[in-house]
C-alpha cells in the first residue's frame, strides 16, 4: 500500500514534461553529475553550523562593532512582582482597555495612573534591546552580502546569467556543477536557521508573512533542487539577496543613530527591491517558468507547483513594496530618519504623561488608551 502511494506521487507524469522522468538523473554520461534528492539531507549540517555560529559571530564580532558605532541599550525600569496584573499580561492582553485598567486598579488597589505604567514597563521588558537588533542585522547583514557576490561569482559565467530562457536548455538532463552544488547547499542550510531561530529573533509586525516566506522559500529551493531547476534557482535566490544586505545594513546604521547613513542606505535598498522583486523577478525570470515553458511543453503538476510557490513570494513582496514606499514616503519630506512599519519602540515617560492628560480628558481610541497606541519605528 505505502509502496504503491509512493509510487503514485512520485509518479514522472506528476514532476516532469512527457518524455521525461526521474530515470534521466540515473543515467551518468561523461561524468555529469545529476541533483539527487539524497543531497538535501546536506543542509542540515550546514544550518547546524549556522546555528553554532552565529552566536560566536554576534559576541566577537557584533558587539564590538555596536559598541564601535555608538550602539547603546537604554536603561529600563522593570515592573514591580504582581501576580494580578502579570496574569492578566500573559493570558489576557498585553494592552487593556480603559474599562479593564479601572478594573485591575480595583483589584490591586493602585491608582489608574499606576497600573498604566506598570503595563508600560512589563511590555518594554519584553521588548528585544537595541544590541540585540543590532547583533541581529549585523549577522543577516553578513551573509546576505557575502552570498549575494557568491552567486554573483557562481552565474556571471553562466549563459543564462544573461538570456534567461537557457535555463530551459536540455532541460531535465542539465549537469550540476559544484559552484551549483555549495551555492544551493548554504542558501537552504541559511533559510533552515532561520526557521530554527524564529522563536529567538526580533518579533515584528510582519512575523506571520516572515514565516511564509521561509517556508516558501525552503519548498522552493528544496523542489528546484530534486526536479533539477537548478539554473532558475540560482537565478531566484540571486535576485533576493540583491536587496537584503541592504536593508540590513540600513537597520544596523538607525541603531547607530546614524540618521543621514540610514536613510540614504534605505533609499538605494528601496530601489533595488523594487527593480529586482517587482520587475526583474516577475517581468523576466517569472516569465520565463510560467509563459515561456508552455511553447516548449504541455503543463504538468510540478509545473504549476513550482510556479504556485513563486506566486506566494511574489506576493510577499508587493505587500513590503507596499509598507517600503510608504516608509520612504514618509522621512523623506521631513528628512526624518526611516520608520519601520513593521515594529514598535519603547514607549518613554513622556508618552505615560501624555496618555495621563488625555485619558484624564476621556480620550480614548478603539477602546484602548491613547498610551497603547504603538509607534513603528525601523527594526
Amino acid at each position: 500500500m505505502l509502496s504503491r502511494l509512493r509510487e503514485l506521487i512520485w509518479a514522472d507524469w506528476i514532476w516532469f514534461p512527457e518524455g521525461h522522468g526521474w530515470a534521466d538523473f540515473e543515467k551518468q554520461e561523461d561524468g555529469k553529475v545529476f541533483p539527487k534528492a539524497s543531497d538535501l539531507w546536506g543542509t542540515l549540517p550546514v544550518a547546524l553550523c549556522f546555528l553554532v555560529i552565529r552566536p560566536i559571530f554576534e559576541r566577537t564580532i557584533a558587539v564590538p562593532l555596536a559598541a564601535l558605532l555608538g550602539v547603546r541599550d537604554k536603561p529600563r525600569v522593570c515592573a514591580a512582582p504582581n501576580p494580578t496584573l502579570e496574569s492578566y499580561f500573559r493570558g489576557t492582553s498585553k494592552h487593556p482597555t480603559q474599562s479593564s485598567l479601572e478594573s485591575l486598579s480595583k483589584q490591586t488597589g493602585f491608582s489608574l495612573r499606576q497600573v498604566q505604567r506598570w503595563f508600560r514597563r512589563r511590555r518594554n521588558q519584553d521588548r528585544p534591546s537595541i544590541v540585540k537588533k543590532f547583533q541581529e542585522a549585523c549577522w543577516r547583514f553578513t551573509f546576505y552580502l557575502l552570498a549575494f557576490f557568491a552567486g554573483l561569482a557562481v552565474l556571471v559565467d553562466k549563459p543564462w546569467f544573461y538570456e534567461v530562457k537557457l535555463i530551459w536548455e536540455d532541460f531535465p538532463k542539465m549537469p550540476v556543477i559544484p559552484s551549483q552544488y555549495w551555492y544551493y547547499m548554504i542558501e537552504l542550510g541559511f533559510y533552515i536557521s532561520l526557521l530554527f531561530s524564529v522563536a529567538s529573533d526580533v518579533k515584528r509586525k510582519d512575523f506571520k508573512e516572515q514565516i511564509v516566506h521561509h517556508l516558501a522559500t525552503i519548498s522552493l529551493i528544496g523542489f528546484s533542487w530534486l526536479v533539477n531547476y537548478i539554473r532558475a534557482g540560482t537565478l531566484i535566490m540571486l535576485v533576493h539577496d540583491a536587496a537584503d544586505y541592504l536593508m540590513e545594513s540600513a537597520k544596523m546604521f538607525n541603531y547607530a543613530g546614524w540618521k543621514k547613513a540610514c536613510n540614504l542606505i534605505f533609499t538605494m535598498f528601496a530601489a533595488v527591491f523594487i527593480v529586482t522583486r517587482l520587475i526583474i523577478l516577475p517581468f523576466w525570470i517569472i516569465h520565463t517558468t510560467w509563459v515561456y515553458p508552455l511553447t516548449l511543453y504541455q503543463p504538468f503538476f510540478g509545473f504549476y507547483f513550482f510556479n504556485g510557490l513563486l506566486l506566494v513570494l511574489q506576493a510577499l513582496h508587493i505587500f513590503w513594496a507596499v509598507l517600503i514606499i510608504r516608509m520612504v514616503i514618509k522621512f523623506l519630506p521631513s528628512n526624518g530618519i526611516v520608520e519601520d512599519e513593521r515594529s514598535d519602540h519603547e514607549e518613554s515617560e513622556s508618552e505615560d504623561e501624555i496618555t495621563k492628560e488625555k485619558s484624564s480628558n476621556g480620550h480614548v481610541q478603539n477602546g484602548h488608551t491613547l498610551l497603547n497606541n504603538n509607534h513603528r519605528k525601523m527594526d
